[in-house]
């Protein structure tokens, strides 16, 4: 969902960090066992639950531009065919099962080595996986609200009530991206009918998740930077950190003295400032810190 688009040259951090894997590794183990470890992830930790990321080895490569909050709430057409890719995506987001790396997590969580965790995706695999108290910074795509009345409703509910406005819409997906939104052709874009609001009738919903040019409520970064600074070590979990949604906050770690660790497949926009830089798969990794 929140991702830039580099043109020209790549960027300067684009340039793999050296690595001493099994001193990485033994740095890392030490880490969390340690204890008190807020963890930070993104969509490279979801990639082994068949949804892939926008960089790593599985990125998605959109055909049109990602919605901006400014498009969905001025354009009624260009929200409707949102909707189609969203109705059709979530199906794909909806049967993903969480994998080895999220159920580590909960794991080290339930162990007591992890104090919080902190997630870029909305997909909800770590709350699937056994996290608690998971820390959604982009929302969540299980849910959506009314931007006219406020009122809240599950997605599953949602998705019932546009499936019986769309019988036999079955459009087939090209591609799913980390946000739910699927590659649809034009003519099953253009033959789609979205539901209003289910208290005020509006036909202002939107998924319960933030969209470029939306920013993050302010009260969940607030915790989110508690949650970095209360921290013995800050570990990022399959994030390129190209966006400085959460590049902030392993600033703001680095600025305290705060270890922060980075485990990803490719370079990332933090690495200059990780004490521990690992490159690999985060399902093969994770559960062998156990």
């Amino acid at each position: 969902m929140l991702r830039l688009a580099y043109q020209g040259s790549p960027p300067a951090w684009d340039v793999p960090a050296p690595q001493r894997p099994d001193a990485s590794r033994a740095e890392l183990a030490a880490l969390l066992r340690a204890g008190g470890v807020t963890i930070l992830s993104g969509a490279g930790l979801s990639t082994d639950s068949g949804i892939p990321d926008y960089r790593g080895p599985s990125g998605a490569l959109r055909r049109h531009a990602p919605m901006t909050y400014q498009t969905f709430v001025g354009d009624p057409a260009a929200r409707r065919r949102y909707w189609a890719r969203s109705y059709r995506g979530w199906r794909h987001l909806a049967a993903a099962e969480p994998n080895r790396g999220h159920r580590t997590v909960a794991e080290l969580q339930r162990r007591g080595r992890v104090q919080g965790v902190i997630t870029q995706n909305v997909d909800g695999l770590h709350q699937a996986g056994g996290a608690r108290d998971v820390l959604e910074l982009h929302g969540g795509l299980d849910r959506a609200v009314c931007l006219t009345c406020g009122a809240r409703e599950r997605r599953a509910l949602l998705d019932f009530r546009i499936g019986v406005a769309n019988p036999g819409f079955n459009a087939e997906v090209a591609a799913v991206n980390p946000d739910g939104d699927a590659e649809l052709g034009e003519a099953d874009l253009d033959r789609f009918r979205m539901v209003g609001c289910c208290a005020c009738g509006s036909d202002l919903v939107k998924p319960d998740v933030v969209f470029f040019g939306e920013n993050v409520p302010p009260p969940r970064v607030e915790t989110a930077y508690a949650l970095v600074e209360s921290a013995r070590a800050l570990l990022v979990l399959g994030s390129s950190l190209t966006v400085m949604s959460g590049f902030r906050f392993v600033r703001r770690a680095a600025a305290l003295g705060i270890p922060v660790a980075i485990v990803n497949q490719g370079p990332t926009r933090g690495d200059a400032l990780a004490s521990v830089r690992i490159d690999a798969p985060l399902s093969d990794l994770l559960p062998a810190l156990l």
